[in-house]
């Protein structure tokens, strides 16, 4: 009688949570615990700490040797104090939260309160936070003022929330050509084909149509600082910033990668 053999079987691989049985008992294998520890801060560093201001306007500026420059005139109200410094053995990052505009108590809640109060700051509107390399210099309730953190002639990134237009078409948010305006012609300002029918069958995500236009924060980078005022507590600062009068402005030095921040 002839023998046959059979092919050798290769042990089936048992899932994390599956009974592994033994010759004694069932073994239950579960996954380790990971270990519990900050998550990374996903945040830009600062090439130093800045400031709060308010937004007056636009202006011309005539320069000492007649040259004129269009100039956007920032105030600054009473603030720009560090309610908090962060550190990597306490939040896990290094960290300067500043506080602008002073506000009457029943504007803000009562966390908020606490949070200020705990420094011993004054009720104030807007908190932001400067991600710095060191934070070693500052102490919570220290003042910040302009003419000590920025001079004259210095490149300043300006951020902030841009004038909010509603919903627009696409010749004024995405600058389309009309169409002709005589001959018959049923197509002035609308925006046209928009994609195949069949194939795709669809529009793709992001294609330039109407919708609403503004109300986004926006930064403009390597601004310079052409006058800066202690008496008026103003700075003068060349070219257009995001935002109309009055909104609130976040001035910061400029980011030059390989000289005031590091490259990675």
């Amino acid at each position: 009688m002839a023998t046959v053999s059979l092919p050798s079987l290769r042990p089936r691989t048992h899932h994390p949570f599956s009974l592994r049985h033994s010759s004694s008992s069932f073994v239950t294998t579960k996954p380790q615990p990971r270990p519990t520890k900050f998550p990374p801060i996903r945040m830009s560093l600062e090439a130093g700490i800045g400031v709060m201001g308010t937004k007056l306007g636009m202006m011309t500026y005539f320069e000492p040797n007649g040259v004129v420059v269009p100039v956007t005139v920032v105030g600054f109200r009473e603030g720009n104090i560090v309610t908090q410094v962060k550190t990597e053995a306490t939040d896990g990052y290094n960290a300067v939260q500043l506080g602008y505009r002073r506000v009457r108590d029943r504007k803000l809640t009562k966390p908020e309160m606490g949070h200020l109060k705990k420094s011993g700051v004054i009720p104030l509107r807007h908190l932001q936070e400067f991600r710095l390399l060191e934070v070693g210099g500052f102490e919570p309730n220290q003042r910040l003022a302009v003419e000590e953190v920025f001079k004259e002639g210095d490149l300043v990134d300006v951020s902030g929330t841009t004038i909010g237009k509603g919903f627009q078409g696409g010749i004024k948010r995405h600058h389309f050509r009309r169409g002709p305006m005589t001959h018959g012609s049923h197509s002035h300002r609308e925006p046209g084909s928009i994609g195949a029918g069949t194939t795709p069958g669809r529009v793709f995500p992001g294609k330039k149509m109407p919708g609403r236009m503004g109300g986004t924060k926006r930064k403009i980078r390597k601004l310079r600082i052409v006058k800066i005022d202690p008496e008026l507590r103003i700075v003068m600062i060349k070219g257009a910033v995001p935002g109309k009068p009055g909104n609130l402005l976040r001035i910061a030095p400029a980011k030059i990668v390989g000289k005031n921040i590091p490259k990675n």
